[in-house]
């Protein structure tokens, strides 16, 4: 578990159905008073310490998400009204409740947060629900829970789906990070264009080199990361500090805060310099952010730090995994050239001697050798 936990192989997200598994009974028939929850029964005990082994999750950076057949509104009323509820409408970062069948829904829930279908885990106490997830999308985790409620815990616990090897600031506000991104979501729908959205946003995006604060952020992120990343790299703790303490390596990490919050760490690039060129060996991002300029941003600050190591070229690579297809145009959308070559990953060039950063709806807080105009 704990070499899955080190190569990004751990689940982010845990998905919850509601009805005999949260509480016992099904809310649309029974009502608020008639579902068992809580204390004073040995069955609404067990569904009361689920509820406290996810939200327990939440504060070790897991995602919870609701993935229900219900009409909404009912689905709700627990998390609102039940006085034995110990998990809120607030610590679910994804509620979906309705008629559609629950494959078509957990890619729905993968979609909006952004994560791969191998990063859930769905717990569902009804077999037949189970077996078409797992016929559906192989790619689920599906505990086969037991008949018995007061053993979902221990049968959840016991799998290691969410093992890790640290514990960060920003593993412990992604569940904050999550509701805030919904946020985010709202203000855009309600947005006339893009670019007055992103500048409602008041982004700050604060670059600066690797150090020893961030260090384990930084390692986590460079394992976990799998779709916004262009060469896929895994990497130990001492690999990355070698990097870190090497003058031929450019080491740079990015934070961005807006107006909802803080959103952590988010991207990482690693690039080293070789006479005229800096060689980009590592970019990765948190799709989290995605489609707000950071990697516009990003681009910007290496370059900019890149000239002041006295590169004039900047290479790019990508390295095709079975998750990383979204970020294959990346480089050329940036205004990379492509370099033809027979093997090894895909190259592109980008000339610093004429390079012009291209505008990002942000302000820049940045590392002294990249104060560029943005």
């Amino acid at each position: 578990r704990l070499l899955a936990a080190a190569r990004g192989r751990s689940a982010k997200c845990l998905v919850l159905d509601l009805d005999n598994t949260l509480w016992s009974g099904v809310i649309g028939d029974d009502g608020l008073e008639g579902i068992v929850l809580g204390q004073g029964s040995e069955i609404g005990e067990a569904h009361l310490e689920l509820q406290r082994y996810a939200l327990s999750l939440t504060e070790r950076g897991i995602i919870l998400a609701v993935c229900s057949k219900n009409d909404e509104a009912n689905a709700l009323a627990p998390f609102t009204s039940h006085p034995e509820m110990i998990l809120k409408r607030e610590h679910i970062a994804c509620f979906v409740a309705n008629w559609t069948d629950k494959a078509t829904n957990l890619r729905s829930i993968a979609k909006q947060l952004n994560i791969g279908l191998d990063a859930l885990v769905f717990v569902d106490d009804n077999p037949a629900e189970r077996a078409i997830v797992r016929q559906e999308i192989p790619a689920v985790h599906v505990p086969e829970l037991p008949d018995e409620p007061s053993a979902f815990v221990f049968t959840l616990a016991a799998a290691g789906y969410f093992e890790a090897l640290h514990l960060t600031g920003d593993d412990r506000a992604r569940a904050s990070q999550y509701q805030a991104n919904a946020e985010r979501d709202r203000l855009k729908d309600s947005a006339t264009d893009m670019d007055s959205y992103l500048q409602s946003l008041r982004m700050t995006l604060t670059a600066a080199p690797f150090d020893s604060l961030n260090l384990q952020r930084i390692v986590q992120l460079i394992n976990k990361t799998n779709q916004f990343n262009l060469m896929t790299e895994r990497l130990t703790e001492p690999e990355v500090l070698a990097r870190m303490n090497d003058p031929r390596w450019l080491t740079l990490y990015a934070r961005l805060t807006d107006r909802f919050g803080d959103n952590g760490l988010i991207a990482i690039l690693m690039a080293r310099v070789e006479g005229t060129d800096a060689i980009i060996e590592t970019f990765l991002m948190s799709c989290r952010v995605l489609g707000r300029g950071v990697e516009q941003a990003c681009l910007n600050t290496l370059a900019a730090a890149a000239q002041s190591h006295g590169a004039k070229r900047l290479i790019g690579q990508y390295r095709a995994t079975e998750k990383n297809n979204m970020v294959r145009d990346l480089y050329p959308t940036l205004g990379f050239t492509g370099i033809e070559q027979t093997e090894g990953p895909a190259r592109f060039s980008l000339d610093l001697r004429d390079f012009t950063p291209r505008p990002v709806f942000m302000e820049m807080n940045l590392p002294r050798e990249a104060m560029v105009e943005q």
